[in-house]
């Protein structure tokens, strides 16, 4: 294939914060254009935006209904590829399954629906279609994360037996939603949010990390969900005792009410022999502790051997590599097993190592499995997704 793949957006405006780092991602390793969009609700927002994209105005739309339409009757020399969708969580199902029966890819933001039954039909749809969908949880995108997972499911830590992982952050501590924070407000909305706030936000993606690394999956759970600020409708922490599927256990915390935290994500990994850890404040490190022998810090671009620890690695040791870059491998991971499936060839196990449509389910059956036990003043376990 001796193009790039042509990229149409919904949402991602110039008033969004996420839009800008998906294109920042998306066009890093030079595997795709951005050709079209429809990036605001508001048609005059979305026809300003495309200008400062510089995209020619029949190529940025009013509505995505429109830009799905008209993108399907194009030439196949000119139409997208593939749609980023970076909306709030409402506004995801919908465009997803349009962009899907118009014979389009998708690249979508998580949680990947706004209710689990929504999450269901985008599987089925998916599966029928044979089309690719990505979902961006960042995280497991870091060259030092593939190579925690290597060593894991390599064997060598052992059997595993605990795992930790937490997501502190403080930025919701006070009511800012009611104080012109726009990214607040559609996300303490339950109309707009869904059913959880914080662990919908974030707990998806401590949950997607520990069953990413460990290749373990939560079978059972005990959850607390809490709300703190006063007025506010949805959780703004939360935290959760974990059963994996080896016999496994672990715990789970996510606030957003951490005073002065800001992405302190951490996940920690035990098996027999050894356990790991890895905090995104220090992406470039992973320390891995033995029973035997002393600690050992192993660097990205040095040290981190394992195929998709090179693979997702772009510059030399020493040289830091961060959140742009792990959201960029996701991208990139997924440019390339499209192009592989439009040359009729395999795509190789390290383009497919991205987050797709099974782990967006997964998600969604962990928000609602921690809504359904986390108000519940009894503690109990709940069986993950029912």
């Amino acid at each position: 294939m001796n193009r790039k793949l042509r990229m149409g957006m919904v949402g991602g405006g110039i008033k969004a914060f996420i839009g800008a780092i998906h294109r920042h991602a998306a066009l890093m390793d030079n595997q795709i254009e951005l050709v079209c969009g429809c990036f605001s609700s508001n048609p005059i927002l979305s026809k300003e935006s495309g200008k400062l994209y510089y995209l020619p105005d029949n190529r940025v739309y009013e509505t995505y209904r429109e830009m799905f339409e008209k993108e399907a009757q194009l030439p196949e020399g000119e139409k997208m590829d593939f749609v980023s969708i970076v909306t709030p969580n409402s506004v995801h199902f919908k465009p997803a399954m349009m962009a899907l029966k118009n014979g389009f890819h998708v690249v979508l933001e998580k949680p990947m629906t706004f209710t689990l039954e929504e999450a269901v039909k985008l599987k089925e749809k998916v599966e029928e279609t044979g089309l690719v969908m990505a979902l961006t949880h960042t995280y497991s995108g870091y060259p030092a994360i593939k190579h925690a997972k290597y060593m894991v499911t390599s064997g060598e830590l052992g059997k595993i037996r605990k795992v930790y992982v937490e997501y502190p952050q403080g930025w919701l501590a006070s009511d800012v939603e009611n104080q012109g924070n726009l990214q607040a407000a559609w996300r303490t909305d339950p109309k707009r949010s869904g059913r959880a706030g914080c662990i919908g936000d974030i707990g998806t993606h401590a949950h997607h990390l520990a069953e990413y690394v460990t290749g373990l999956k939560v079978t059972e759970l005990c959850a607390e969900l809490s709300i703190f600020v006063p007025n506010r409708q949805l959780d703004d922490d939360g935290a959760a005792l974990l059963h994996f599927d080896n016999g496994a256990t672990g715990v789970l915390m996510a606030s957003q009410v951490a005073t002065g935290e800001e992405n302190a994500l951490k996940i920690r990994v035990y098996g027999e022999k050894g356990g790991l850890e890895w905090f995104q404040h220090e992406p470039n490190s992973l320390i891995v502790k033995w029973a035997d022998k002393p600690i050992e810090v192993l660097r990205v671009g040095t040290s981190m051997k394992s195929p998709g620890a090179l693979h997702n690695t772009r510059t030399p040791g020493g040289h830091p590599e961060g959140f742009i870059e792990a959201f960029a491998n996701i991208y990139r991971n997924f440019a390339l097993t499209v192009m592989s499936k439009m040359d009729g060839k395999e795509p190789t196990p390290e383009m497919l190592d991205f987050p797709g449509v099974e782990d967006g389910v997964r998600g969604m059956q962990f928000i609602e499995t921690m809504v359904k036990t986390g108000y519940d003043d009894t503690a109990k376990w709940v069986k993950f997704g029912e």
